[in-house]
């Protein structure tokens, strides 16, 4: 089942660029960051996929993962195809650090 990501322009937490209120670049730098280690397996990619689904427009979440979270990104890409670039902050061998930014 494939979902569309809310509207921003609706939403409360409507916003652009990183958060850092003056340069709109988009990057995240004070992106939230959502400790997927902490939660439960069975519903971890349901929680991904929530707080992916709350992202505006041009804004960003990093999560941290016990390893390269490679299956969960596909099940992003699938359920919102070419919507959120992918960048890794930081590639293991014991934490990955990836920062997902909404494009549209």
């Amino acid at each position: 089942m494939t979902e569309d990501l809310p509207d921003p322009t609706t939403s409360p937490t409507a916003s652009s660029g990183c958060g850092c209120g003056t340069c709109g670049c988009g990057a995240a730098s004070e992106a939230p960051v959502l400790d997927v280690r902490t939660i439960p397996r069975e519903v971890r990619h349901a929680a991904v996929i929530g707080a992916v689904g709350a992202v505006p427009v041009d804004g960003s979440i990093v999560l941290l993962a016990p390893h390269d979270p490679l299956p969960l990104l596909r099940e992003l890409d699938t359920l919102w195809p070419g919507v959120l670039t992918v960048a890794y902050d930081e590639s293991g061998p014991e934490t990955w650090a990836v920062r997902l930014l909404r494009t549209r």
